[in-house]
């Protein structure tokens, strides 16, 4: 085996087997140099031998910098696992292989030298205590071969010549799901081709609801219901079947694949905190699609410290819950007919500790008038992007909700609850991220075929190309990370830390991908008659919602510490 730092892509047919032999015995340096900032962040963090959140907080970029190492090195753990799965079943070609050592050659440099949390700030492996001596264990023949040759400019441009030949394929490279998982995959591209692409973009300039026949068509095709228990009125289908339908329905517009989100958290909450009764009397609906669900969680003062919420729940003598608080920023707040609403009714209490959740029902609004029940007003927030289910103010003022709407029929028990959805909900944030990348994917490979410079088309040039292989690239890293966390949750298995990390990548990875995308367009991307310039807007929320990657690598530190 050659580690003489040679380009692996000349002779791509005589180097597989090397390739899995090298990228193999790669892992093993990256998890060791992990450990290692483990144990000199929590030196770092510790006071009396324990770890300190505090510590933590004052130590962000050595915690944050070990979330994203610890990220990058289970991105290359199970992207090892994918190429030696599909090795095994015949399936590893060269469209693969490329996207699997410029994987490896790219993360691995990206571990030494610094990694990329976003596009202003690097983290190196010195911010988390390592000094040189410790990094020497990435100098392996193994690593060093493939740092020095794997990502280089003849890969890139050979990748992206074959994704010209395999144009009409869904994917770039096999996604190692099964064919039942694929077929179902296809039926959503072409739904999101026929139904979704043509329309987006006028939706999103025109700032309008998703039209109800798109929410009536997608409720017949099972959306709502897709991991709702079958005795329950849903599929019963695997987390990963929510990846492939988030994903390909957010490849055609991110409002379209978010659509199953709020049944997704509504019908997770009723399923992990409801009583029997409220099961049955909720999930047929959600999964039908008869009832549309939001979440309102987040208030003007709070953003994603949930535990400290105002909004006050008391019950009244006939046992009903009287509702008075603000929130904000609630998705398809009008035309929805159930509130999933975290509220105080614990007295004396201002922490997570006093928090309850309710199913409060509503009744449907208009855009023109969204809210029409007593006690219940608010208004639209106008934003750049995700505009197809838009968002809103809600106040509550005395607001009635039924006692039995009391999820679990017990006090207290709110913030436990909605954290019992947090894997669900960021793996499937996740599965929106990779729909968005893909689309800018989409929209900018279609640009550099089409447009001429210099008497060429701008796909012939290795910058232009460049650009696009790596967002193939990093969709596959960022995809195999979020159907590994969907399989840890359909096997039952705590899953926050790989969920949270595949949350974190993936909506990293979407905004590179657009503003790559946005780039290759040059001027005209910066147009509004362009696809892109929507894409771009979509995929900015991504780093915020659903946990704000800071908050996200946050959670993950002290996770990897705990």
């Amino acid at each position: 085996m050659a580690h003489d730092g040679q380009d692996l892509t000349l002779d791509t047919s005589a180097i597989l087997p090397e390739l899995l032999a090298l990228t193999g015995a790669a892992v093993a340096p990256a998890v060791a140099v992990l450990e290692t900032a483990k144990d000199r962040v929590r030196e770092t963090v510790s006071a009396g031998g324990k770890v300190s959140a505090a510590l933590i907080e004052e130590n962000q970029t050595a915690a944050h910098g070990l979330a994203w190492l610890a990220t990058y090195v289970e991105s290359l753990r199970q992207m090892q696992g994918w190429a030696e799965r599909l090795d095994a079943e015949g399936q590893f070609g060269e469209v693969e292989a490329l996207i699997h050592q410029i994987a490896f050659g790219e993360y691995l440099w990206q571990i030494y030298g610094g990694i990329l949390m976003n596009q202003g700030e690097i983290v190196r492996l010195q911010d988390m205590g390592l000094g040189q001596d410790d990094m020497r264990g990435l100098m392996t023949p193994e690593v060093m071969t493939l740092t020095q040759s794997a990502n280089s400019q003849a890969a890139r441009t050979r990748l992206v010549a074959l994704m010209e030949e395999r144009a009409a394929e869904i994917t770039v490279g096999r996604t190692g799901l099964d064919d039942e998982l694929e077929m179902i995959r296809e039926q959503f591209r072409r739904y999101a081709v026929e139904k979704v692409e043509p329309f987006a973009h006028e939706w999103h300039l025109k700032d309008e609801l998703i039209p109800i026949e798109v929410i009536d068509e997608l409720a017949e095709m099972g959306v709502f219901g897709l991991t709702i228990p079958e005795n329950l009125g849903g599929l019963g289908l695997s987390k990963a079947s929510m990846c492939v339908v988030s994903e390909e329905l957010s490849r055609g517009y991110i409002g379209v694949g978010s659509l199953g989100t709020r049944s997704e958290i509504a019908a997770e909450l009723i399923l992990a905190g409801g009583t029997d009764e409220q099961k049955e009397k909720w999930l047929p609906g959600l999964a039908s699609g008869e009832i549309l669900p939001t979440a309102v969680f987040t208030e003007p003062n709070t953003g994603s410290d949930l535990g400290s919420l105002r909004t006050k729940g008391r019950q009244d003598e006939n046992g009903d819950w009287i509702l008075n608080g603000n929130k904000t920023w609630i998705t398809h707040a009008a035309r929805t007919h159930v509130m999933t609403v975290l509220a105080r009714t614990v007295p004396d209490t201002d922490d997570y500790r006093g928090l309850s959740m309710f199913l409060a029902e509503k009744t449907p609004g208009t855009d023109e008038q969204p809210f029409v029940d007593p006690g219940l007003s608010g208004g639209e927030i106008e934003v750049l992007g995700y505009r197809g289910m838009k968002e809103y103010t809600v106040n509550f003022d005395d607001f009635k909700v039924k006692g039995e709407n009391l999820l679990g029929m017990e006090q207290g028990k709110g913030f436990k609850q909605l954290m019992e959805t947090f894997e669900s909900a960021r793996i499937q944030t996740a599965a929106r991220a990779i729909g968005v990348a893909q689309s800018a994917l989409d929209v900018g490979m279609r640009y550099a075929l089409d447009r001429k410079q210099f008497g060429k088309a701008l796909i012939h040039f290795p910058r232009v190309s460049g650009k696009l292989a790596m967002m193939a690239v990093e969709i596959m890293i960022a995809r195999q990370l979020t159907y590994f966390s969907a399989r840890e949750k359909d096997a039952g298995r705590r899953c926050d830390l790989e969920a949270g990390m595949a949350k974190l990548l993936g909506a990293r990875v979407a905004w590179a991908a657009a503003d790559n995308a946005l780039q290759i367009h040059g001027g005209n991307g910066f147009a509004l008659e362009y696809g892109i310039s929507r894409i771009l807007c979509d995929a900015r929320i991504l780093n915020i919602f659903e946990g704000a990657a800071e908050i996200q690598a946050q959670v993950i530190a002290r996770r990897l510490l705990a």
